[in-house]
């Protein structure tokens, strides 16, 4: 029968796509349940850590010299000493995060003009250390009823206020006399809580809800203080506190009386001291206009202004995508309409040529036929295929195992444990339940995801090195299972000797490195055991529609492009149509992950229609190389298809590198190194990912186009 295949017009695919556009932005789901207050009743203040935007360093809170130290007291009705560590998740350690209770009173409705905190007494070291901080940029993180302290900002037209997330440790200013920069500490905290009341019967009996939780800071002088240490001039418009400490040049001074020079002072730091107050407010404000349930919006509101770029990059994305569309769709027609009226068609091991007169000599013991019918069976493939040109003449080398064939299991195997752990975090995170209330969600679940999707890895795997021909098993279950995790987990303990050495908290503690070996030889590695067996022993390899032949065939390289003789050259070209699908919407999420860390990414059905168009695009890229490659009788398509996939990855990584010299200010080599390190795996994870993509892909259409239709 002849083929009726009509393939579908990418309008009805961009139509679609705008209908699930519609469902762009990724709604909240702010928790399970309301914790509400009464009126005087305790709320902890938490301590985190600070950060930069111009480093990848980040510092537990408690552990600068120069802050107010946990005393250990438990608030009136608290069962939390301060200092005492939170438990946390798996995905809130490897952020970095080092939430503590602190010394501050808050308790709800009680207004503090002024109370004081401590007076700490630094050396020569800390200040050096706290100015270098400043400079750097530095941001405190505290969290108050789970809603990290924010800095409020209003929008220009000043009909919208929005959060950042965090507040300055301190700012650097210029002596208008000298020219030299001056550092001055942040060391007064105004916070302002706003509440609403609380939903239900808890606010019928009193109970209030926390809805906003604003943070503004003051460098104050050691100034004029009255019996409770705060300064007097609060209200108005204090002296800052420079962090500076004078050089003692009374001994030069003496040692030099009849100069009128003096040497400029060498100081010990580790002698000279420095007294920095601490202080307070707390306002509390009520809030009618804002739910409980919508107060994380305020942390987006900034992202509003941008959805229009999110929507261009989805047309822009949808028109590259279609115009692959027509090109895969001609290709389409050509492999399974046109050739069905030429010979070669069809299942070209089964199919059957009509039957034609021919006059032929006898040649090597064949018999000289004369007026007589010769079936396709009684020849040679080379006679019986003489007419047939292109990719159809492959027919018996297109499903040869592909050089490497017991790496590149594997690699399938481990992309597509990353394809399902990225479409399960997308999926929930469109679902809401991953969200920013959910510090360190995201990571933990993609974590497990990961480490539970070894199973399928497995099956995958093992199943492609069955079809491949492959025989040890034991060994391609161990690359599955060990060649990808170890590597990232040997990555990681390698970085992390810098950063345990620079006392940094974005290094990971020992036990927790344990906790993710134990994840991974305990869990991964049975489950990934267990998938390869069941797809070794259990599961029949791939069937292929033709036989392979014993002798490799001859690829003629003479007279063919540089494309088809240059594989890797035109994986890589191929690589630039997924990465402008995906360009766009990578600025966004590389501001908020390196270049304004106090803005949360929450556009994460934007980012799911664009990943679903991307895999879209890949795949057709990878069709349109495939067949070029076919027509011009090469059949090496395995890791063809693999690299055409991933290869948008190598371009991810040149614009990494050109965002790190045009837009960054990173300064040191650790976090540079961190930079770089984790941008590498970043590349290789998404390359593996679409590489993958671009196989199964690039297998089914080899298979399809192979498999051909039978000509009646």
């Amino acid at each position: 029968m002849a083929s009726d295949v009509r393939p579908r017009h990418p309008l009805l695919l961009s139509i679609w796509i705008c209908l699930l556009a519609s469902l762009a932005r990724a709604f909240y789901v702010p928790g399970y349940s309301i914790k509400s207050y009464k009126q005087d009743e305790n709320i902890p203040l938490l301590v985190n850590k600070i950060y930069s935007d111009n480093t990848q360093l980040q510092y537990a809170y408690f552990d600068l010299p120069f802050v107010c130290p946990p005393t250990g007291s438990k608030h009136h009705d608290s069962s939390w000493a301060s200092g005492q560590s939170l438990s946390l998740n798996l995905g809130e350690v490897l952020r970095g995060d080092r939430i503590k209770n602190s010394d501050f009173e808050i308790n709800m409705g009680q207004d503090v003009e002024c109370a004081y905190l401590c007076d700490r007494i630094v050396n020569g070291h800390d200040v050096e250390w706290a100015q270098q901080l400043i400079e750097d940029g530095y941001v405190t993180e505290w969290i108050l009823d789970n809603l990290p302290g924010a800095t409020s900002f209003v929008t220009v037209d000043r009909e919208r206020k929005y959060y950042a997330a965090g507040f300055k440790l301190g700012y650097k200013d210029y002596d208008t006399t000298t020219g030299k920069p001056t550092y001055y500490l942040n060391n007064h905290y105004t916070m302002v809580v706003r509440w609403r009341k609380a939903p239900g019967s808890a606010g019928d009996n009193g109970g209030r809800v926390v809805t906003g939780f604003e943070v503004y800071t003051k460098s104050v002088d050691r100034g004029q203080r009255n019996e409770t240490g705060c300064p007097s001039d609060l209200d108005e418009r204090p002296n800052p506190l420079p962090l500076y400490i004078a050089p003692n040049t009374t001994d030069l001074s003496e040692q030099y009386p009849d100069s009128s020079y003096i040497p400029q002072a060498k100081i010990d730091l580790d002698q000279v001291f420095m007294n920095i107050p601490y202080t307070y407010s707390v306002y509390f404000r009520e809030e009618k206009e804002i739910e409980w349930a919508n107060r994380w919006d305020l942390y987006f509101n900034d992202q509003a202004e941008s959805n229009t770029t999110h929507w261009l990059a989805i047309v822009n994305s949808i028109i590259i995508s279609s115009i692959l569309g027509v090109v895969c769709m001609i290709i389409w027609v050509r492999t399974t309409s046109r050739d069905t009226k030429g010979r070669g068609d069809g299942l070209l091991e089964e199919a059957t040529l009509r039957p034609k007169r021919r006059s032929e000599k006898k040649t090597n013991g064949l018999l000289e036929k004369e007026g007589q019918d010769l079936m396709v069976d009684d020849l040679s493939d080379d006679e019986a295929l003489e007419d047939v040109s292109g990719w159809k003449m492959l027919h018996a080398d297109v499903f040869r195992p592909p050089a490497l064939a017991g790496l590149l299991a594997p690699l399938v195997g481990s992309g597509f444990q990353l394809v399902c752990m990225i479409g399960g975090l997308l999926s929930l995170s469109c679902l809401g339940v991953l969200n920013p209330s959910w510090r360190g969600g995201f990571i933990t679940v993609g974590v497990f995801i990961f480490f539970f999707a070894g199973g399928v890895s497995g099956y995958l795997s093992a199943r492609l090195y069955k079809t491949f021909g492959g025989q040890n098993y034991r060994k391609n279950t161990l690359l599955t299972a060990l060649l990808f995790p170890g590597l990232l987990f040997s990555l990681v303990f390698f970085l992390n000797l810098f950063t345990w050495a620079q006392a940094s908290s974005t290094a990971i503690p020992f036990t927790t490195l344990l906790v993710l070996a134990f994840l991974w030889l305990l869990i991964q590695l049975p489950l990934v055991h267990l998938g390869s067996h069941y797809g070794f022993y259990r599961s029949k390899g791939y069937s292929h529609p033709t036989r392979t032949s014993t002798t490799p065939r001859h690829i003629p390289f003479d007279n063919t492009t540089w494309y088809s003789r240059n594989r890797l050259l035109l994986s890589v070209l191929a690589g630039l149509v997924p990465f402008a699908v995906l360009f766009i919407e990578l600025i966004f999420v590389f501001k908020s992950v390196y270049l304004d860390k106090s803005s949360y990414y929450y556009v994460f059905g934007f980012l799911s229609i664009i990943t679903l168009l991307l895999a879209i695009t890949i795949g057709e890229t990878v069709i349109i190389c495939l067949y070029v490659q076919l027509c011009a009788e090469n059949y090496h398509w395995g890791w063809t298809s693999f690299l055409t996939g991933g290869s948008s990855a190598v371009w991810i990584f040149v614009y990494l590198n050109w965002y790190y010299w045009t837009k960054l200010h990173i300064d040191g080599f650790v976090s540079s190194l961190l930079f770089f390190s984790y941008g590498v795996l970043a590349c290789l994870v998404y390359g593996l990912a679409t590489g993958t993509i671009g196989f199964l892909v690039g297998y089914t259409f080899v298979r399809r186009i192979y498999g051909g239709v039978k000509v009646d």
